[in-house]
């Protein structure tokens, strides 16, 4: 651990309590974004704003090296409310830090503050600040705005917290497959409505419904390798009116959430589902509209960037802290936008035994401030070292 860092704990704890304080959704991080960007000029980064609306890179060059390195955090907040009962918990009302990007923006502002006042690089560094994580694409839209040809990176990494890691090591990162890709899909069925009383009138879009599901059941069980993890989830499937008894509806909806670890997989069960839906509706009388939205691909590392940081990992936290190999998370990240477009590697931090991510009562374990901080400035003064 760099002792910069630890002196400088109590601050950088602060501003992390400050900025889960006020949390911000979506783009609307401008109060974020302020503070992000105040710091770096004040370390000496020459600080570009409004990247993807309200995105923010900081670039610090030291020496005359041309090797470029980026490193990304996420800002945004989620809009749920906070269940901590912490002195320093959300203050607005519907929106909470409850996955940890308060933690992530503090840890990438600690290695930048560390690395600034070293200058024990050689090229440049790109510091990079995102908006709208959490669905609303604040990565694609920093890339659509020019990230990577305004400001070049040879390689790309992000770091993000993870309670209740497996086997309880402290730094997960390997080469490939990170975490899945996330699609959401709306089927809308249209049938027939008519009396309780005569469903021989009807084409039920309940009666359909229940079939379309029991039918979506089979494309993971039946049409994906044992090896390739995927999961099709029916979150809601909504039908009638409230305290209807004997009314058959007109039409139901069910919302789907698909997320896999193969983009050839992933595009497989997106066709599965308009199949299965199109041709049971069709059967039965019925007709179906499919709608997908693509959250994000699966975030898949870079080799050589994996590899890099799992060595500087074991630096930082020991081998054995670090597992060469383990299952990817079927959780869902837009930064695989990032990966599409720059090669670069996403790792995870333990955040120990707490709740879970996107749970009210989860909260950002504010230790892992200097070991995010010392684990981006060890990495960066690796790839850029002196001799090129």
């Amino acid at each position: 651990m760099f002792q910069e860092l630890n002196d400088w704990f109590d601050d950088f704890k602060k501003i992390r309590h400050d900025l889960h304080s006020h949390p911000e959704i979506g783009f609307n991080t401008l109060r974020t974004s302020n503070i992000v960007a105040d710091y770096l000029t004040e370390w000496g980064f020459k600080v570009h704003k409004g990247i993807g609306k309200t995105g923010v890179v900081g670039q610090l060059k030291c020496g005359s090296g041309s090797k470029t390195i980026g490193l990304r955090a996420d800002m945004d907040a989620l809009p749920m409310e906070e269940n901590t009962g912490l002195p320093y918990s959300s203050t607005i009302q519907g929106a909470s830090h409850s996955c940890g990007h308060d933690g992530n923006t503090t840890m990438l502002l600690a290695g930048a503050r560390l690395l600034a006042k070293r200058k024990n690089f050689n090229g440049t560094l790109n510091v990079i600040f995102q908006p709208a994580e959490e669905g609303q694409g604040g990565g694609p839209a920093m890339i659509g705005d020019g990230l990577f040809e305004r400001f070049p990176c040879d390689y790309v990494f992000a770091l993000h917290s993870m309670p209740n890691a497996e086997n309880n090591k402290m730094f997960y990162v390997q080469p490939g497959a990170m975490l899945s890709s996330s699609d959401r899909v709306t089927i809308n069925i249209t049938g027939r409505g008519g009396h309780g009383a005569e469903p021989q009138n009807t084409i039920d879009p309940v009666v359909v419904g229940a079939t379309v599901v029991q039918a979506l059941q089979s494309i993971v069980s039946r049409n994906t390798a044992p090896k390739d993890r995927a999961v099709v989830t029916v979150g809601s499937f909504l039908a009638g009116r409230e305290g209807s008894y004997n009314i058959i509806p007109e039409t139901a909806q069910m919302l789907l959430s698909v997320r896999s670890m193969d983009n050839s997989v992933r595009k497989m069960i997106i066709e599965n589902i308009q199949r299965i839906a199109t041709h049971v509706c069709s059967a039965m009388g019925a007709k179906a509209e499919v709608c997908v939205q693509s959250i994000a691909p699966a975030v898949v590392n870079d080799s050589f960037a994996a590899n890099l940081a799992r060595e500087v990992g074991i630096d930082v936290f020991s081998e054995e802290e670090c597992p060469q190999s383990f299952q990817p998370y079927m959780n869902s990240e837009d930064f695989a936008y990032m990966l599409e477009a720059c090669p670069g590697a996403y790792a995870l931090l333990n955040n120990g035994n707490t709740p879970n991510c996107h749970q009210p009562d989860y909260d950002f374990n504010d230790d892992l401030i200097l070991r995010g901080g010392t684990y981006w400035t060890a990495l960066v003064e690796r790839y850029l070292r002196e001799q090129e």
